[in-house]
C-alpha cells in the first residue's frame, strides 16, 4: 500500500475495517453459518489451505532449472500447485483436521444460538 494514494490507503482501511465489523455483527447477532453442509466446505477448506502451508516449506529449498525454471511464473505455478495438493490431501479426509474444525464450529453455533443445529 505504500505506492497508492493516500485518499485509495484510507478507504481500503476503512473497506476492511467496515467487512470486520460485519462480520463482527453477524456473530453476535447469532446469524453465523446454519446450513451444515456450508460447515462441512469451510471445514475442508480449513484444511486444504493448513496442508498448503505446512508443505509449502518442502519446496522452498528446490531450485528451477534454466532454460524453462524461475522466475515470478514458477512462483505463481508453485503456489496453485501447493493449492491442489492441499486440495487433494484433504480430500482424503486422512488427517481428520476438518473433522476437528467442523466440531468446534457446530459448537459456536449451539453456543451463539442457544441450541443444537441441525
Amino acid at each position: 500500500m505504500d505506492n497508492l494514494a493516500p485518499d485509495t490507503s484510507l478507504a481500503l482501511l476503512q473497506a476492511a475495517q467496515s467487512n470486520t465489523d460485519t462480520k463482527a455483527r453477524a456473530v453476535k447477532s447469532g446469524t453465523v453459518i446454519k446450513d451444515l453442509a456450508e460447515i462441512e466446505a469451510t471445514a475442508k477448506d480449513f484444511e486444504a489451505m493448513f496442508v498448503s502451508e505446512m508443505i509449502k516449506p518442502m519446496f522452498e529449498g528446490l531450485d528451477t532449472a534454466p532454460p524453462f525454471g524461475g522466475g515470478k511464473t514458477e512462483d505463481v505455478f508453485r503456489g496453485m500447485m501447493l493449492q491442489e495438493y492441499g486440495k487433494m490431501i484433504a480430500e482424503t479426509g486422512q488427517l481428520g483436521i476438518a473433522d476437528v474444525v467442523k466440531a468446534e464450529m457446530i459448537k459456536l453455533q449451539e453456543a451463539v444460538d442457544g441450541k443444537p443445529s441441525s
